[in-house]
């Protein structure tokens, strides 16, 4: 299967976060201290080198759920907000040119005629009734994300912040972390884009039946995300497992990336320790995923924005923090 490997991803290296650790001893810089140490751990040295090129990239996709009517916005707004940070606008831009990042946006599964090299579908199966996508989607699906991870670290990213973009993702994030975690659909449903009391019954009824769909593939982690996930996020998921794998830190910002994070690292054990919590949203599936990752959020401004808004207010305080210890 396309996430097999042989070996867990070794971690970051422990003799440059000793010697962070080490030399930042009674700075009284607290938490700071342990998030530059991570940094030189994952860069392999002591003093850490400042962090100059980082690179958030949104993988984009549409979901068939979202035809349900469960969100204030409409289906097509994910093509159009895509477009829109293309065009360098919206709050991701903004956050980024503030804290020195660049933006990158993958079409993965958008509902829109168009195809290339990053596409894998048009939008993705409504996952209370059918699969997400076939096998063969699914594999696509994981070669985008390794290969758009490889591209972006051959350029000379030295952090990458997956986003997400999409009507429906939250609730698609929702119902496998729900299914591998054994949460009940009520206690995994967040707000998303905002709820009204009937569109928060649509939700959980949505998550209920596509959980109840791979009620017994416990022990076949791709089938699960094949039948009830997404393009993109099994994208992100391969995405994130190829970071780490060539020992780049990524930064995760809400819901879909966190869940991402936690199935790659379900399927390549030692992904999480190449992994650093931007920020906490006000999404259940996010603390979830969170807690089983053992990750603490930098910061919680409660942004559910996504694209990797929320990590990129964070972005700066990581920075910060391998300065200070290289100071």
């Amino acid at each position: 299967m396309p996430f097999d490997s042989a070996e867990p991803i070794a971690a970051p290296d422990a003799q440059a976060r000793a010697g962070a650790l080490a030399a930042a001893a009674g700075s009284g810089l607290g938490r700071l201290r342990d998030l530059g140490a991570w940094v030189a751990a994952c860069q392999g040295t002591f003093p850490p080198v400042p962090l100059e090129r980082c690179r958030v990239v949104v993988f984009a996709g549409d979901h068939g759920v979202a035809k349900r009517g469960m969100s204030t916005l409409p289906p097509e707004h994910s093509a159009a907000r895509a477009a829109d940070i293309g065009r360098g606008a919206g709050a991701v831009n903004v956050l980024a040119r503030a804290a020195g990042a660049s933006v990158r946006v993958v079409d993965v599964s958008l509902d829109h005629e168009a195809w290339g090299d990053e596409r894998v579908s048009r939008a993705s199966g409504a996952i209370d009734v059918e699969d997400a996508m076939t096998p063969e989607q699914f594999e696509r699906a994981v070669e985008v994300g390794r290969r758009v991870a490889d591209q972006e670290i051959d350029s000379g990213a030295d952090l990458l912040i997956p986003g997400d973009l999409g009507v429906g993702n939250t609730t698609v994030a929702a119902a496998v972390l729900g299914a591998f975690t054994r949460t009940e659909p009520v206690a995994v449903v967040g707000p998303g884009s905002g709820l009204t009391d009937e569109l928060w019954k649509i939700k959980v009824e949505v998550i209920r039946d596509a959980m109840f769909r791979v009620r017994t593939l416990g022990a076949e982690p791709e089938e699960v995300m094949r039948k009830i996930g997404s393009p993109d996020l099994v994208a992100l998921t391969a995405f994130i497992a190829q970071s780490a794998s060539r020992r780049t830190p990524v930064l995760l910002d809400g819901a879909p990336v966190t869940v991402a994070a936690f199935l790659a690292e379900r399927l390549s054990p030692g992904t999480k320790h190449w992994c650093q919590a931007g920020q906490l949203t006000p999404e259940p599936a996010h603390l979830i995923a969170l807690q089983a990752l053992e990750l603490t959020p930098l910061i919680a401004l409660d942004m559910n924005a996504g694209q990797g808004a929320g990590a990129l207010a964070a972005l700066p305080l990581v920075k910060a923090a391998a300065e200070l210890l290289a100071d």
